[in-house]
């Protein structure tokens, strides 16, 4: 009998325990208040920060506390052009300048927007990775809904009372950068999870997984199991419903075009059926038309 695979061993959990030592918070949009449900409040970008195993810097803002003597600070993802000193506005009121966050039923389609809420009051959720951002779509026709598309590219539908923030999220081209070595690799997800190195079940032992073991390293048997497959067989490709590449494309609209030339009609007569099949000219796609049977009849 094989031993436990590591499949089953990140089930069961475990003593690790993740890097959060130097750890700055979480990333939170003010929470919603008459202020800003009914006007705007003014906030003061304060300092840009780092916070380990995020890859987008974070901003703490401070607002002046409306109810009682004080200051309210909170820590959210910096947007780019973001700057220290930077004056921002929370609040249905505010003007659409980057680093605002109003309501997405204020905002036309088209805005840029990242730090969004997917529900109402939830402080942003939604786009909140370095240089991502999502779009306005548009509105419903009575003003309660809002469709978004994210940064996936799925569209959602929301709330146009959840909130989010103008602009791009700071960080944008970080993994652009390469890594160049392994040591590189083992600091950054030091700081994240336990999930590197990775080793492929194919360089592993019999004993260690299911697709290890042989002269060389292949699988030996087809990858695909079922969805009812015991925890230390279920690896590879799980109720799969097809395999292998992707063969074909979609089928295209064929729209015949007749090719009629200024030859006398004596000449048109005599055509065989040949040459009567090969004045249609396929075209795959609008503008598109097959530059030999062009070519042909010129």
């Amino acid at each position: 009998m094989g031993r436990v695979i590591r499949g089953q061993r990140k089930g069961r959990g475990g003593i690790f325990k993740a890097v959060t030592k130097h750890r700055k918070g979480a990333s939170k949009l003010r929470a919603v208040d008459y202020a800003e449900r009914h006007g705007y409040i003014k906030g003061l970008v304060q300092e840009i920060i780092h916070d380990p195993g995020r890859g987008a810097p974070m901003a703490r803002i401070a607002f002046r506390n409306p109810y009682k003597f004080g200051l309210q600070k909170i820590l959210t993802v910096a947007t780019e052009g973001m700057h220290t000193g930077q004056f921002v506005y929370f609040g249905k009121n505010a003007t659409l300048s980057i680093g605002n966050v109003l309501p997405l039923g204020k905002m036309p389609e088209g805005t840029v927007i990242s730090n969004i809420e997917e529900k109402i009051g939830d402080r942003g959720t939604c786009a909140t990775a370095g240089g991502v951002s999502g779009i306005v779509v548009g509105h419903s026709d009575d003003g309660s809904k809002t469709r978004i598309r994210l940064p996936s590219g799925a569209r959602k539908t929301v709330s146009s009372e959840c909130r989010a923030m103008i602009g791009i999220i700071a960080g944008g081209g970080r993994l652009d950068k390469p890594v160049l070595k392994a040591g590189n690799n083992y600091h950054k997800y030091r700081v994240k999870r336990n999930c590197w190195p990775k080793v492929r079940g194919v360089a592993m032992n019999p004993v260690e997984h299911p697709h290890g073991g042989g002269n060389h390293q292949h699988v030996g048997h087809p990858t695909t199991v079922s969805r009812g497959a015991p925890a230390g067989q279920k690896v590879g490709l799980i109720a799969a419903r097809r395999t292998g590449l992707l063969r074909g494309g979609k089928a295209l609209n064929r729209v015949t075009i007749s090719t009629s030339s200024s030859s006398s009609s004596s000449q048109d007569n005599d055509a065989t059926e040949e040459d009567k099949d090969d004045d249609d000219v396929v075209v795959g796609e609008v503008g598109e038309i097959e530059h030999d049977a062009v070519n042909k009849h010129k």
